[in-house]
């Protein structure tokens, strides 16, 4: 009977679960069809755990603390879109308990996944059941009975944790019925198991090769499908959107931590309060934003102070890309300190070039399957010298990792304009005015994005049926921020359909990015063909050079 697990193990246990994860890259990436087929999850979990791994692997016989701090730091830098994000929160969590003890026992391991799941939870401002959320919630659950069943053998502790969290994995179709229409479990979910797995083997000493060898993918293949965001957000009941971080100079115990949550749960909603040992991140969606001020000065100071106006927020649907290194252009680390910096996420080198032309003074070249890390925010953050540094995502998929490169950072201001598109971000920068605070900037840079609708026009890799339409392999898509607009075989007229469904009594402007497989002539006789329907807009038509999307399509 097994009782403990050391440094040494649980580094080796880790290390498999990585590696697991990394070779199922590929099937879990096919797995995310939510609402069709698509392919970050695999990915962006990887990436996420790999750099843990890296981190891990350059120690020289390390204690539990040592072990617990590189795979908690390196899996939070590394942490690649929002299922990355929520993994590396498991992973903090875990290891928070774990690095307490010198060795690991049935009841360390029970109340450290207690403390997984309750921080991954607390890092989500609306949890979607269904996800690798409930997966992890399930191991929490079965943990907690084992302990309290006075469960001491480690090997059955780990067997019975791992057996019901499949058995919820397995009942994720029946929490999200775009699973079960798939026919296919939730992706974050089954690569939260492939960890575990791995995890189990190298503890039962199965043979394990511990090298990484990184799988290997044609750059020249295009893996194309649309995805929806997974923890979706619902009706707004309250106006102003609240964010601040305490700087504590008191005690923040649990009991003062549930005394503040209960306040806040008083006066608003969307409420996520996350303390560590010197700081407290707060948001709270409420109609008065001094009260919770108020109240939170009684902890510390006050830092990172955001209120905004309250926008419904359109779940995005987007599509998987190629594998693309990502480029850091336009360094500035060395120039003389200003006022104001940008970093912006870009995908296509007439896209690049028009965010570099309207100020970006760092440009982060990732598609949909590569996204940048926090790690890759901290570097392009740490090259930018300016006071306050505006990071647009441009993708909702990355806006948690450059959320996490804000916290990490405290020698700069850093904004996070959560721009969900490539047309929203350009609209952003647009809207900053060098003589306004960075307060006034930010609201009006949110302001004009938020007034941008999106239009993506691909196609699909596999047959499937989502609001209501029916797409067949290798189909025309356009894909709008709250759904798919428009299907057929013709590319020009599903295009047109779509922008004919975002254009409204309101519009003023159109304007087309065309991709890399268009050419220039197509793109203007298809200029050409909107003027004469769009007499009264404006028809802008710019080279964007992205790969996947054959046109990125702006209505304001």
């Amino acid at each position: 009977m097994s009782t403990t697990i050391d440094a040494k193990l649980l580094a080796k246990m880790f290390m498999a679960g990585a590696q697991n994860l990394e070779s199922k890259k590929e099937y879990i990436n096919e797995l995310n069809v939510f609402p069709v087929p698509d392919g970050d999850t695999g990915t962006n979990m990887t990436m996420t755990i790999m750099s843990a791994y890296k981190e891990l692997n350059n120690l020289d016989d390390p204690d539990m603390k040592a072990v617990c701090k590189a795979i908690s730091s390196g899996s939070l830098r590394g942490a690649r879109g929002n299922s990355g994000v929520i993994l590396s929160q498991l992973i903090r969590g875990f290891t928070k308990v774990a690095q307490e003890s010198k060795t690991i026992d049935v009841n360390v391991m029970a109340d450290a996944i207690e403390a997984a799941v309750a921080t991954a939870y607390k890092a989500v401002m609306k949890p979607k059941e269904g996800t690798i959320l409930t997966v992890a919630a399930g191991a929490g659950q079965k943990a907690k009975e084992l302990k309290e069943a006075g469960c001491t053998d480690v090997a059955l502790f780990i067997d019975e944790v791992i057996k019901y969290a499949d058995e919820v994995l397995l009942k994720t179709p029946e929490m999200l019925p775009v699973l079960k229409q798939a026919g296919v479990v939730d992706s974050g979910g089954q690569g939260l198991m492939e960890v575990l797995h791995g995890a189990q083997d190298a503890f039962l000493g199965k043979e394990i090769d511990l090298k990484f060898t990184p799988s290997k993918t044609g750059n020249k293949e295009k893996i194309v499908a649309a995805a929806m965001e997974n923890l979706s957000t619902s009706e707004i009941k309250f106006g102003y959107c609240t964010e601040f971080i305490i700087m504590l100079n008191r005690t923040f115990n649990i009991g003062a931590e549930m005394d503040f949550k209960a306040f806040l749960e008083s006066i608003g909603d969307s409420i996520v309060v996350v303390a560590d040992d010197e700081i407290v991140k707060v948001h709270v969606h409420t109609n008065d934003p001094g009260l919770a001020i108020q109240r939170a000065l009684k902890y510390g100071m006050l830092s990172n102070m955001k209120i905004d106006n309250m926008r419904l927020e359109h779940n995005e649907r987007v599509i998987k890309s190629e594998e693309a290194n990502k480029v850091e252009e336009k360094p500035k680390k060395d120039e003389p300190k200003k006022e104001y910096g940008f970093i912006a996420v870009s995908i296509g080198e007439g896209v690049n070039e028009i965010f570099t032309s309207l100020g970006v003074d760092y440009v982060i070249k990732g598609g949909q399957t590569m996204n940048p890390s926090t790690e890759d925010m901290l570097t392009a953050i740490e090259n930018v010298n300016a006071e306050h540094i505006y990071i647009l995502p441009n993708n909702k998929n990355i806006i948690m990792a450059a959320n996490q490169a804000r916290d990490l950072t405290e020698d700069k201001d850093i904004i996070v304009i959560p721009s969900k598109t490539i047309p929203q971000g350009i609209t952003a920068m647009i809207n900053f005015l060098q003589d306004q605070t960075p307060e006034e900037n930010e609201e009006a840079m949110k302001e004009g994005a938020s007034m941008v609708k999106t239009g993506q026009v691909t196609y699909a890799v596999r047959d499937t049926e989502i609001d209501g339409k029916t797409i067949k392999k290798d189909d025309y898509m356009g894909i709008g921020d709250s759904g798919i607009l428009s299907v057929g075989k013709d590319r020009d007229a599903v295009t047109k359909e779509m922008i004919k469904e975002m254009v409204d009594d309101e519009s003023a402007v159109i304007t087309v990015y065309y991709g890399e497989d268009v050419d220039e002539d197509t793109a203007n006789a298809l200029r050409d063909e909107i003027e004469a329907e769009y007499e009264d807009l404006e028809v802008e038509i710019q080279f964007g050079g992205q790969p996947i999307y054959y046109y990125v399509i702006s209505v304001e």
